[in-house]
């Protein structure tokens, strides 16, 4: 038994990484099914598509930019995120993560992908920025990633750096994002046919797993 689930997500998203996690977790709390049985089809999707290469500040900072609230309030809302991906496993170290555009790092994602390195290549990229304090938007970055963490060859990834090879292929996804009316990440769609929006908690996946399967 296999099911298909397609996800439209951003590296940079907490809760596409809480969501993917909560996931993972309802595949291995579904009686019968198994990691291998649920296959994951990634899809790109930009939160912020003119943020610069690489932001000033913290990700407090451009959230109170971004949504027109006080500082206070954006350290609040990302202390909240960080607890609750700490309680799913996860680490967000929001006070040293650095944002920046993702454009690049979905490009890079299509490589991968081609290499059959999908799903490790969204764990190492979504583990850097949300870890390790990397920054996405930046090529040296990027390469480091591409390379050391996801094996993939770096001539490869350093012409897809150079050019605007596969940026048609991220265009056209999140293209179809908004056909479909996804204005937000993270979106499933399980089975072809049940949508899921969002860092649903893992028994909500669970019973959508279930009626797909």
């Amino acid at each position: 038994m296999a099911i298909d689930v397609d996800i439209w997500s951003d590296f940079v998203c907490p809760f596409c990484y809480i969501g993917k996690r909560n996931l993972q977790l309802a595949v291995d709390q579904t009686d019968g099914l198994e990691r291998g049985d649920v296959r994951l089809r990634w899809h790109a999707f930009e939160l912020d598509p003119n943020a610069p290469q690489e932001s000033e500040g913290t990700v407090a900072d451009s959230v109170a930019k971004k949504y027109g609230v006080d500082q206070q309030q954006a350290i609040a809302s990302q202390e909240q995120i960080a607890r609750a991906a700490e309680a799913v496993g996860l680490t967000f170290n929001w006070r040293t993560a650095r944002p920046g555009n993702t454009f690049d790092a979905h490009r890079v994602f299509q490589l991968a992908e081609g290499d059959e390195q999908a799903d490790r290549a969204d764990e190492e990229l979504k583990k850097a920025y949300f870890s390790d304090g990397k920054c996405l938007g930046d090529h040296e970055v990027l390469t480091d990633i591409a390379v050391n963490k996801i094996g993939l060859d770096r001539e490869a990834v350093e012409e897809v750096l150079n050019s605007d090879k596969y940026a048609d292929v991220v265009r056209d996804e999140e293209n179809q994002a908004h056909q479909m009316g996804v204005n937000a990440v993270p979106h499933f769609v399980i089975g072809g046919k049940l949508a899921l929006s969002g860092a649903q908690p893992p028994e909500m996946f669970a019973a959508a797993l279930n009626r797909a399967a």
